[in-house]
């Protein structure tokens, strides 16, 4: 059953390629995808406890759940992952 996360800081294709590619590195986390005008990440999790580190790491990636605190502090590491989401775009 596939999982749906709403997301903050969620911008562009670079974002979208950050997470993407951090997430396809998670255990027990498949069919990654990422919906940047609903700002919302989708994929199917092995357990509840992997919606759980999926969660983690888009926190630590800058992109924390809509219901979690969006500090100055994840903007700034969102920004950093949708710079390096660009490049490996290109």
């Amino acid at each position: 059953m596939m999982a749906t996360i709403e997301i903050q800081n969620l911008n562009c294709g670079g974002c979208a390629n950050s997470i993407k590619k951090n997430l396809e590195k998670l255990e027990g986390v498949s069919k990654i995808q990422v919906n940047v005008e609903k700002s919302e990440v989708m994929f199917e999790p092995a357990s509840e406890l992997h919606v759980e580190k999926a969660k983690e790491s888009l926190k630590g990636l800058g992109y924390p759940a809509i219901d979690d605190a969006n500090s100055i502090s994840s903007k700034a590491r969102s920004y950093m992952s949708c710079a390096t989401g660009r490049l490996l775009q290109h």
